[in-house]
């Protein structure tokens, strides 16, 4: 029985359980070289949202010790954002860089963590200081300057063309970095209650 237990509860049963469950989901979800560790899902603005309307393709990416240690998730195509560097798109949020837990899985990320984050950036713990020093000061120039990203690079054909490329220009392999060094400890933007 401990031997079931411990097959149940180990790490790549939960990966397999979770990147299924995200595939059953209403989420396109596209495995990177026939993988399970990494892959792109396609991600819409939530709605009532300066980012409603937007379509971006988020990179994830899967650590050997997942759900223990959390993924790595980058932007690949732009989102003007305080807290997403716009050239790597990193993600500074903290569910996923500091108070990860294995009870939250795949789905939380994309239903609750990202949308949370493009609903109530954090100016005071910023990635893209142009952004978040722009939001502080001129809150309607910083929201047009969003919806502008949101029309040039956050539209279907942005990722429909760039998937099936495989084109690197968007992103650089260090750009998805798990992003712990880029934020502070007390990063409030993604405070959830799971």
């Amino acid at each position: 029985i401990s031997l079931l237990i411990e097959k149940m509860s180990s790490p790549s049963k939960r990966r397999d359980m979770d990147v299924m469950k995200l595939m059953m989901s209403d989420y396109a979800v596209e495995p990177i070289n026939d993988g399970i560790n990494e892959f792109n899902v396609e991600f819409h603005g939530p709605k009532e949202s300066l980012y409603e309307g937007g379509v971006w393709k988020v990179r994830v990416e899967l650590p050997d010790a997942y759900p223990y240690k959390s993924p790595s998730i980058g932007f690949l195509n732009k989102i003007y954002h305080p807290n997403v560097d716009e050239l790597s798109g990193s993600v500074c949020l903290d569910v996923i860089n500091q108070s990860w837990s294995p009870m939250f899985d795949l789905l939380n990320v994309f239903e609750v963590f990202l949308p949370q984050l493009l609903l109530y950036p954090n100016p005071s713990d910023p990635l893209n200081g142009d952004a978040a020093s722009l939001m502080m000061k001129d809150r309607k120039q910083y929201e047009q300057k969003v919806k502008e990203y949101c029309e040039r690079y956050a539209k279907k054909e942005n990722i429909t063309s760039s998937l099936t490329e495989d084109s690197d220009e968007d992103v650089s392999d260090e750009g998805i970095s798990d992003g712990r060094s880029a934020c502070s400890e007390d990063d409030v933007a993604g405070h959830a209650d799971p």
